[in-house]
């Protein structure tokens, strides 16, 4: 997978005994919450069929949420998510899109194969329902089968068609490969693929791209960014009118104006 890189990442901060009080509350808090919550996922997946999981989802959003706030980051959302069946587009800038995008709405996120076997994380994921694939083009055609066999189960799934995160500041070209599977035969007429923007708001007096994780950023070092960090900050999700398939000529047709909705929702120009 290439990595987005373009200029300095922003310089490391030292936060001083106050940053470290603020982790010394935050981690314990957001251990307890996730792995206590995961407990309970794992309890309602018992009495749930495989791929309609309503209470299991419905705790994941808990989780998201909780989260959000012990990082001291307010959710704004525009817009509502789609009760179409199909899929969910969004820019990606930093591992906290997961509690961004899962917070406000129930779907399964496409996530690259090594997250599988991250420490801590690869557990939630699979927990989750993730989505596992390998972003080469030797794989494109199980990419496709993978997609295919979720949303015939019913699962709105959620990818980034950027390939890799970026410091929040843009949107870069959209991937269309993974749109190939909304033109399947027995899907193309019934799938809907909603775009949605993610923007990013630093607390006040930090970088602007306090909360974006791209380039070499090692995830501990940002990790501890984050949780040393002042509240303050939010997330912005802004959700676009959702695009069906079937009005589209192909895939790249599709990926340029799913590009092209997200983009606009990129308000940068706010703070």
């Amino acid at each position: 997978m290439t990595t987005w890189r373009d200029g300095p990442e922003p310089a490391e901060v030292r936060r001083g005994p106050v940053g470290w009080l603020r982790a010394a509350g935050r981690f314990p808090a957001l251990a307890l919450l996730i792995y206590g919550l995961l407990v309970l996922l794992w309890i309602a997946r018992l009495f749930e069929w495989p791929w309609r999981r309503p209470i299991s989802s419905r705790i994941t959003q808990v989780a998201c949420r909780g989260s959000l706030a012990i990082l001291g980051i307010s959710l704004q959302t525009t817009g509502t998510p789609m009760k179409f069946h199909g899929a969910v587009v969004a820019n990606h800038s930093s591992w906290i899109d997961i509690f961004s995008l899962n917070a406000p709405q129930r779907i399964a996120f496409v996530s690259k194969s090594e997250v599988a076997s991250w420490f801590g994380i690869g557990v939630l994921a699979k927990s989750t329902g993730t989505v596992f694939i390998k972003r080469n083009r030797r794989d494109a055609e199980r990419q496709r089968e993978v997609f295919v066999q979720r949303l015939f189960a019913g699962d709105k799934l959620l990818f980034f068609p950027e390939g890799t995160s970026s410091d929040g500041r843009r949107v870069l070209p959209f991937n269309s490969t993974l749109f190939a599977a909304f033109f399947d035969s027995g899907l193309q007429d019934d799938i809907w693929i909603q775009p949605v923007s993610v923007t990013y708001r630093a607390p006040p007096g930090e970088d602007p791209r306090h909360y974006c994780w791209w380039g070499d950023m090692e995830f501990a070092a940002h990790f501890r960014r984050i949780v040393t960090g002042p509240s303050g900050g939010r997330a912005e999700v802004v959700f676009h009118e959702p695009l069906r398939a079937s009005d589209f000529e192909n895939r790249k047709q599709l990926a340029s104006q799913c590009h092209s909705s997200v983009a606009s929702g990129m308000r940068l120009d706010l703070r």
